[in-house]
């Protein structure tokens, strides 16, 4: 920095409040994404925005159109409604190259967050969950922000980034599957079955099934 005539400081802001705690491109593609492939088809509903201390959530009314699901929406694109899309694209706020969802993904994982996650948590809706890293960031919350949130701050402290996902996982889809956290933390079904099988020793979930094969079972927060 110079000083007097070398002066050569070009804009002097303040900045007060939170820092942006997601990428702008992440949160942004997952509204345009909610308005531009939702089922308008189903009246009466909203495509909602949530924002809680640890996660911001956004639910779009409608399942996933045609042949794109959970596990192959990084790589196929279709528009449910193509008129809303040329329209949002010549805005220049969607690209016609189907690179949303993939930098979604590479946008978190380069500011170190958790992936995005996506889901179908009913019959009539889709579902994008943006975690951030508050349990690292504000360690003292729990002081005061309640008895069950300062018990997932500590749980955050003491477990892997991986056995936090499944804790997450089963606690805003209400279960959690050996695939599921495959697809979510990207390792192998043995490695994921271990995972969940070790948090059911340290208490944190709950195994429901009828046996070892049983193609149903599911772990649930305890």
């Amino acid at each position: 920095m110079q000083t007097g005539r070398r002066l050569n400081i070009v804009k002097d802001k303040d900045f007060d409040g939170p820092l942006p705690e997601y990428p702008e491109f992440a949160w942004f593609e997952g509204l345009v994404n909610a308005v531009a492939h939702r089922d308008y088809s189903i009246r009466g509903e909203y495509t909602r925005v949530v924002i809680f201390d640890d996660r911001l959530e956004i639910t779009s009314p409608g399942i996933l159109p045609n042949r794109v699901t959970l596990e192959n929406m990084r790589t196929t694109r279709y528009a449910r409604n193509p008129k809303i899309c040329h329209v949002l694209a010549s805005f220049k706020w969607v690209r016609e190259l189907n690179e949303g969802v993939h930098r979604v993904y590479q946008e978190m994982e380069e500011l170190g967050l958790p992936d995005p996650e996506f889901s179908e948590p009913s019959d009539f809706s889709v579902r994008l969950v943006l975690h951030n890293d508050i349990g690292k960031r504000v360690p003292y919350m729990s002081d005061s922000i309640g008895p069950k949130a300062a018990e997932v701050r500590r749980t955050e402290r003491t477990l892997s980034d991986a056995e936090v996902t499944a804790l997450n996982l089963a606690e805003s889809e209400g279960r959690v599957t050996t695939v599921r956290l495959m697809q979510s933390v990207g390792v192998s079904r043995v490695t994921a079955s271990s995972l969940l099988k070790r948090l059911v020793e340290k208490g944190r979930l709950v195994w429901h099934g009828t046996g070892q094969h049983d193609p149903n079972q599911y772990y649930s927060r305890s």
